[in-house]
């Protein structure tokens, strides 16, 4: 397999994980790295670039398509979002460093888009908490702790 293959499958995996379809990044840059045939440091790289693009579509869509929540292709449902915004509300924008976590994660970046908040600050945060976890997941994977 070619290498652009890979590393795009995984940027588009993780691009996907992070949006409103149901994808596991975490297995295929987990499956990559255990396949030893591409270096860590580039696949992790690659898996955040990709889940914080996607983020960043979450964070759009709250920002420029509020109008649009009701409709059922919206990222996150009104009850799942209305806790979201809360959790939001309740912690501000450092609430966006939980954003890895599974179910409250993407509420949480479509949250930031509703409320307004400002995308370099999104943008940090998020690349913060999504890059984390895959160091995290790099480190058991590979056994580097």
């Amino acid at each position: 397999m070619n290498a652009l293959t890979v590393y795009g499958g995984l940027f588009l995996t993780a691009f996907i994980a992070a949006t409103i379809f149901p994808a596991q990044s975490e297995l295929a840059l987990a499956g990559l790295l255990l396949s030893g045939a591409y270096p860590p440091v580039l696949l992790i790289a690659v898996a955040s670039v990709g889940n914080v693009a996607g983020s960043l579509v979450n964070w759009a869509l709250g920002r420029f398509a509020e109008r649009f929540r009701d409709r059922r292709w919206f990222p996150a449902g009104s009850q799942t979002l209305a806790r979201a915004q809360t959790w939001y509300a309740r912690y501000g924008y450092w609430s966006l460093l939980a954003s890895w976590m599974p179910f409250i994660g993407d509420p949480l970046t479509v949250a930031a888009g509703l409320l307004r908040e400002p995308l370099w600050r999104f943008l940090l945060l998020v690349a913060i908490a999504k890059t984390g976890r895959y160091l995290v997941l790099a480190a058991v994977t590979l056994g580097w702790t």
